[in-house]
């Protein structure tokens, strides 16, 4: 036998890796490739054929047809009569639903501050990331009274009222699976752990836009929160006034009515209130 039938063959992990690393790099220019014919129209503010394109971006003209094609597809670019491109009507509808969550913590933020001072306790917007909740605006109160859990803090859904109320509009079986999943021991060991009475309370707290927690995070720290929901039902985010746990026992129902009414002032103003 010659040399070359000797030689071993590459492992196949290792032939598979190049593949997927090339594959990876191919994939990411073509990317970057689309980015610049969607930034150049956008730069020049005026259709534009594919020669003139792939001149300003220095691409081969054959890959830039290719890639106009797809976009002109995929309804990311529209194609005029003369064969020129522009952008297309899919981005115009992702500019909406960009502006639109922009609108939205406009509109939460300016709610926020003024709940924080007609309840004179500190004021919070949550919204939902996978397993977590998150902290997306805050207001302090005026009381000296601290609040651990500032703006861009994540912690298990099942910790707080608004982790409860993010995920209420979904179906049971969902809420209980997402909390066999993601439901986690508290600090304090007072947060709730069984996912079906988890699911049960989380339901009920969105019907009842309200939910309450006392101590389940943090030690003497209770929390009000009212869902802000959209016009397709959905819990998008929740508004929530954070307090020493001894105010919810002597006045937890004036809390309650001022939180409700700030949550359904931001879906009023966001043309929401059709549910």
């Amino acid at each position: 036998m010659d040399a070359k039938t000797l030689s071993p063959a590459p492992p196949e992990d290792a032939a598979s890796t190049s593949e997927i690393k090339g594959a990876r790099r191919s994939r990411v220019s073509g990317i970057d490739r689309a980015l610049q014919v969607i930034d150049y129209l956008y730069e020049t503010g005026a259709p534009a054929g594919a020669y003139a394109i792939a001149k300003a971006v220095k691409a081969p003209l054959s890959t830039v047809y290719v890639i106009i094609d797809d976009l002109v597809e995929k309804n990311m670019l529209g194609r005029n009569a003369d064969g020129t491109v522009w952008l297309g009507a899919r981005l115009y509808h992702y500019g909406l639903a960009y502006a639109r969550s922009l609108d939205f913590m406009s509109v939460a933020t300016r709610e926020m501050h003024d709940l924080c001072q007609q309840a004179g306790e500190t004021v919070q917007v949550c919204g939902r990331d996978g397993d977590h909740m998150l902290v997306l605006a805050m207001a302090d109160g005026p009381s000296h009274f601290q609040v651990t859990s500032r703006v861009g803090t994540r912690v298990p859904l099942n910790w707080t009222a608004s982790g409860r109320l993010l995920v209420g509009h979904l179906p049971e079986k969902e809420r209980i699976e997402l909390f066999k999943r993601c439901a986690r021991t508290s600090p304090t060991g007072r947060a709730e752990i069984d996912a079906r009475v988890l699911s049960d309370s989380a339901g009920k707290a969105f019907n009842e836009r309200l939910s309450i927690q006392v101590a389940e995070s943090d030690y003497a720290v209770a929390c009000i929160a009212s869902p802000v929901v959209d016009r397709n039902g959905q819990c998008v985010a929740t508004i929530s006034i954070v307090l020493p746990e001894q105010k919810v026992f002597s006045d937890g129902n004036h809390y309650g009515q001022q939180v409700r009414a700030a949550a359904e002032q931001i879906e009023t103003l966001m043309g929401w209130r059709n549910h």
